[in-house]
């Protein structure tokens, strides 16, 4: 039986991983091994552990090494505690295959130990582009990559042109839209609106009525500038006058800042129609983008999930620059006039049609099958 090492570190890894984990779960020739750690630990950015616990997994390690403060020097001194507790963890697990997602940046302390360890690497949704820092952490895990789960046909190909071989290249679609499909076709948006009314500060939200739902993070490389850009957005929408949910920022360099934005806008406008939550769970968010009037901010859950619900989403700075998005995606700049007038024109679309550029929902079965037979040379070499 092989032993699967998955690494999550945030509520985004959760979500982009889950179908993967319940298909390895069941798979009778593989074992599931969760570690668990960053900012997935931390109450402050809503620990993760109830909510992965209740969806029948079990959490082989639980490791701390997310330093305070949200910038670029945390950002890095967290990635090299992040390397020696890893290392530590995968040298007393000892598994046939690392598993990691995307592109964030304490997922690749993760790649650094179990490489060195010759432990194979298995990457999903290498080869896309976008902004920040994520862009370079996303090719560098590639090169230390072994195998390769690309979530689109452009994304498959930059794998191909790093020199990866294609033999190891297997264009599996986004594990994220499996849970998007699995969850609107099998639970019901009334069984999370209790979850929803029990958490969370601010305004009480009426989800019989419109709402909004923000998801901004802030940009690595532009991070100074956090606070001035969520106090933008926000003025935009509060203009809009129609009940929102606001999700709080990830731990990226400028949460701070962004965080301050936020609390410094909720405490200068009382009456505000605006939720703020720290976490939910992945069913509770898909619900909200399948319900919201617009998903706003600079999350790719409005690129990848949005384009197979269809949500109107307004996309905002450079965070996500470069991704591959279907029509449902309308970008601006962060000036508050067009963000405004963004979400304005979002608003009468109500819904797009629906988008398969991420694949169809049928990701996670294909991941474990691969995992479960494929033979790996440890030893890597580029190849054209």
């Amino acid at each position: 039986m092989k032993k699967i090492a998955v690494f999550i570190g945030s509520r985004a890894n959760y979500s982009s991983i889950k179908s993967v984990l319940i298909e390895i779960n069941r798979h009778p020739n593989l074992e599931l091994k969760i570690i668990l750690g960053a900012s997935a630990v931390l109450d402050k950015y809503g620990s993760l552990d109830k909510i992965i616990k209740k969806d029948g997994f079990k959490i082989y390690k639980k490791i701390f090494f997310l330093i305070e403060g949200e910038t670029p020097l945390t950002m890095a001194k967290s990635t090299g505690i992040g390397l020696v507790e890893m290392s530590s963890v995968l040298d007393s697990l000892k598994p046939d295959v690392f598993l990691t997602i995307g592109d964030r940046f304490e997922t690749v302390a993760g790649v650094l130990a179990a490489a060195y360890m010759n432990i194979p690497v298995a990457h999903t949704m290498g080869g896309e582009v976008s902004g920040t820092i994520d862009e370079s952490i996303r090719h560098a895990i590639t090169k230390f990559a072994h195998i390769h789960f690309p979530a689109s046909s452009d994304a498959a190909l930059r794998i191909k042109k790093l020199g990866e071989n294609k033999k190891n290249i297997f264009l599996v679609g986004c594990p994220r839209i499996d849970l998007v499909k699995n969850v609107l076709r099998n639970t019901s948006f009334n069984n999370i609106i209790h979850e929803l009314k029990k958490n969370g500060v601010g305004s009480i939200i009426d989800f019989n009525k419109d709402f909004l739902l923000l998801s901004q993070h802030p940009v690595t490389t532009e991070y100074s500038n956090s606070e001035q850009v969520i106090k933008k957005t926000l003025n935009a929408i509060n203009r809009i006058n129609i009940q929102t949910i606001v999700l709080w920022p990830n731990p990226d360099a400028g949460s701070a800042l962004l965080s301050k934005g936020i609390r410094k806008f909720r405490e200068n406008n009382i009456n505000i129609k605006m939720r703020f939550y720290k976490n939910f769970s992945p069913e509770a968010y898909i619900h909200l983008m399948n319900k919201t009037k617009c998903l706003i901010g600079n999350s790719s859950s409005g690129i990848r999930e949005g384009a197979f619900i269809g949500t109107p989403v307004v996309n905002i700075g450079t965070r996500q620059q470069g991704r591959r998005v279907a029509t449902n995606i309308l970008s601006c700049n962060n000036n508050e006039n067009n963000i405004y007038n963004a979400i304005k024109f979002q608003i009468l679309k109500n819904k797009y049609k629906k988008s398969y550029i991420y694949g169809k929902g049928e990701a996670g079965k294909k991941i474990a099958n691969i995992l479960s037979n494929i033979k790996v040379n440890i030893q890597k070499k580029i190849t054209y």
